[in-house]
């Protein structure tokens, strides 16, 4: 078995994912994705953008336009403004508001459920943040679209009003000057080498936008219609154009697709609090991966939450029932009678939710301290390192505690492996239950 460490700015990628009855519902149709792209489209005119916000003097774009983001996911039907101050100071990693950060970072905030909370509850900027405070929503699937995709980052702007991305700058705020920014015209293009560094949230475009309002020459006309983190003085009034022909733009691209109201009766079982740092493998496309979880309570298992690290993944999920000792797991006899709850295939990678079938769930009611078993056997072309794990990658930025998880992995889904004990890691793989 090998490792494979993935760089903290890799991409995950886009996952689609269906819901099915009761805990985990069916997703409204929210936009048909195969509609006529218009010409222009502005966010603002459909009353689907969210407040201009100012990070102010520290590094934390990212969780602006993670939450701004996610925000607009929410529009028309639901306002919020969630705190970027939560999400930057309790998010697991040893990372100071003045150093920036990364939207992998969000990505484990919100996956596990620390968040969002209310702006409210913890204002931005006091340096502090209260205790115990409750995760206002909980979310359940994030796509990141593919690379320099402007017909999916069109579609999905279209239909989850928001997609955060990146791009390069050397302003820092309001007040900055560049050389790529034409201040009259609010419109960016950077066309170097230089990797991005500065998140913000495309919420429109205009194919016609004319290429002579752009500072630097580009090829033809077109921009995307982002929302800022500066102020209402940036720009116009916090948005600006950016070219399509900029570097970065449209490179990475997060977002925000299913989110449910917080839900007291249900509960998450979990041991990758940092999120999807590196993966694991056999060196093939398929592996088999599970976790083993103790029921706190009279629960009801309903769905299983993991990353498909490619495109074009296929996945099979199962559940075992009163799941025996480490020994006999490693030895092949406690996994023999695995029920199949879900299956299916993904067209992109990335994190998501699958419910199991109703009849499944029906027989999957869990007794307090019950042992039970969710077991992926997940399939990526050309992937040698399919599983996601969490481990400390040593760059000394957080602390991964493999203490508490009991993770096991497989080439063939009979000979098992303890993966904390081998690899030092723990595995992607969640589960949620409910109350019954």
């Amino acid at each position: 078995m090998s490792l494979k460490i993935r760089k903290w700015f890799a991409l995950l990628l886009l996952a689609a994912s269906c819901f099915g009855a009761g805990f985990w519902y069916w997703k409204e149709d929210v936009e048909p994705l195969n509609r006529e792209l218009p010409a222009f489209y502005d966010g603002r005119q459909e009353g689907r953008v969210p407040t201009v916000k100012n990070q102010g003097s520290f590094g934390t774009c990212w969780a602006f336009a993670s939450l701004q983001a996610l925000e607009a996911s929410l529009l028309p039907e639901e306002a919020h403004d969630f705190s970027e101050d939560h999400m930057s100071l309790n998010n697991g990693f040893f990372i100071p508001q003045e150093a920036g950060g990364e939207y992998t970072m969000s990505m484990a905030y919100l996956l596990s459920w620390k968040g969002p909370v209310a702006e409210e509850k913890d204002p931005y900027g006091d340096g502090i943040s209260p205790q115990g405070l409750k995760a206002e929503k909980h979310v359940k699937e994030i796509w990141i679209l593919p690379e320099k995709d402007y017909e999916k980052i069109k579609r999905a702007v279209l239909s989850y009003g928001g997609v955060q991305s990146s791009l390069y700058t050397s302003m820092v705020d309001e007040e900055s000057r560049s050389a790529f920014y034409n201040e009259e015209n609010f419109s960016y293009c950077y066309m170097g080498a230089m990797p991005p560094n500065h998140d913000s949230v495309i919420i429109g475009w205009d194919d016609a936008y004319p290429k002579e309002n752009f500072s630097v020459q580009v090829p033809e006309d077109g921009a995307f219609i982002c929302i800022n983190s500066w102020g209402n003085g940036f720009g116009d009034q916090g948005f600006y154009y950016v070219s399509y022909y900029d570097s970065n733009i449209g490179v990475n691209n997060l977002v925000y697709t299913d989110t449910g109201d917080a839900d007291d009766s249900a509960h998450i079982y979990q041991t990758d609090l940092r999120g999807w740092v590196g993966q694991l493998g056999y060196g093939e496309e398929t592996v088999w991966f599970s976790n083993v979880y103790e029921a706190a309570g009279e629960e009801r298992l309903e769905a299983a939450g993991f990353y498909a690290t490619g495109p074009e993944t296929s996945y099979e999920v199962y559940v075992v029932r009163h799941a025996g000792a480490e020994e006999e797991i490693t030895a092949g006899r406690a996994f023999e009678e695995k029920i199949l709850a879900a299956q299916g295939s993904f067209e992109y990678g990335g994190f998501y939710t699958v419910p199991f079938s109703g009849k499944v769930r029906k027989g999957l009611k869990l007794s307090k301290g019950e042992r039970f078993a969710v077991i992926v056997k997940i399939t990526t072309p050309g992937a040698v390192h399919p599983a996601a794990i969490e481990y400390d990658s040593g760059d000394g930025r957080t602390v991964v505690d493999i203490s508490d998880g009991e993770g096991y992995i497989s080439p063939d889904g009979m000979a098992w492996e303890r993966a904390e004990k081998g690899k030092n890691c723990n595995l992607c793989l969640k589960a949620y239950t409910k109350d019954r």
